[in-house]
């Protein structure tokens, strides 16, 4: 059986792998409904008990996918994060208790839901986090039911410190992998002696890390690894956790070194997050059954300390100096 963890203040134990459903927007070119089903029934029944995705993913698209899931499998014990807030223009003053209940309101709709389990602003303009009135929205919000919790999304470190001093503030959300370390430095304590939970995303580096890419590979017109390489839609730290594809293929080859037999790259890649002390779901996508079962055996792989220092050597000769700073 997969190991749960509690989610931060959420009160709620879940799975250590979870699924983001992000693909099954078709962010990342076409997704069949029948498919993104598929993946969905898999990620359960290899033990996932937790989604995360968002309003913005596909324009609803993945959230309408995961209602219809629910609606067809009642009585699973399942927790769902969607965000909210990126549907509008980016800027601080929208982001008021009278959009909130636009957004939210929307996002029940669809997921069917009458009480959303978390919602986390998404990736929001830094001044967002320190606003107090966004915080009392947000309470307000759960007052009235139509949320249980809150957290956010973050692109930086310093934005997660700053949401983590927030008392209602029960889950942080940041891009944690083997090419992204600078969490470990102080997010993860200061998370985890505040009882905030940690919700790794992109812990693939967008699929850098599943060992399967060659320097041949292409992607999609509509796929963010073709079209974001540059960051010219949104933050490229998303994008490959914004390290050069290239370099990226390199530093994996040395990675893959590390593995154990019987793992894959990705499962390592998973396993060696999920380790992290203070981390409480890592939240790979799939876009296919054969993906989702895949991740959700990451679940049940064991990490040594040998394996951890050597991730730690990769990331400072490739990365630290141009990722550290920037995130």
């Amino acid at each position: 059986m997969m190991e749960k963890r509690m989610l931060g203040k959420t009160g709620r134990n879940v799975s250590i792998v979870g699924l983001g459903t992000w693909q099954l927007g078709a962010d990342w070119g076409n997704v069949d409904p029948a498919q993104a089903q598929a993946v969905l029934a898999a990620s359960v029944e290899a033990g996932v008990t937790f989604f995360d995705t968002a309003d913005v993913y596909g324009d609803g698209r993945s959230e309408q996918a995961i209602g219809a899931f629910l609606a067809d499998n009642t009585g699973l014990d399942l927790t769902v994060a969607t965000k909210m807030g990126r549907r509008m223009e980016q800027r601080p003053e929208n982001y008021s208790l009278t959009n909130f209940r636009e957004w939210t309101d929307r996002s029940r709709r669809n997921l069917g839901v009458e009480q959303l389990d978390l919602v986390q602003l998404h990736c929001p303009p830094t001044a967002v986090y320190s606003n107090a009135e966004v915080y009392d929205a947000l309470d307000t919000l759960v007052a009235e039911g139509a949320i249980r919790n809150y957290g956010v999304s973050v692109e930086r470190t310093e934005e997660a410190l700053e949401a983590i001093r927030h008392a209602g503030t029960a889950t942080v959300q940041i891009i944690l992998n083997a090419f992204r370390l600078k969490p470990l430095d102080e997010v993860l304590p200061a998370a985890e002696a505040a009882g905030v939970g940690i919700i790794a995303r992109v812990p693939l580096a967008s699929g850098l890390l599943s060992g399967k890419y060659t320097a041949e590979t292409s992607f999609a017109v509509d796929d963010h690894r073709n079209y974001n390489r540059t960051g010219s839609a949104f933050d490229v730290g998303e994008t490959f956790s914004g390290v050069d594809f290239g370099q990226g293929l390199n530093a994996v080859a040395e990675f893959e070194e590390l593995v154990p037999d019987g793992v894959s790259t990705a499962q390592a890649a998973i396993a060696w997050i999920a380790s992290q002390d203070g981390v409480s779901t890592v939240i790979p996508g799939a876009r296919n059954v054969e993906q989702a079962r895949s991740n959700a055996a990451a679940g049940f792989s064991g990490i040594d300390a040998t394996f951890d220092v050597g991730v730690r050597e990769i990331y400072d000769r490739y990365f630290r100096e141009s990722i550290h700073p920037r995130w």
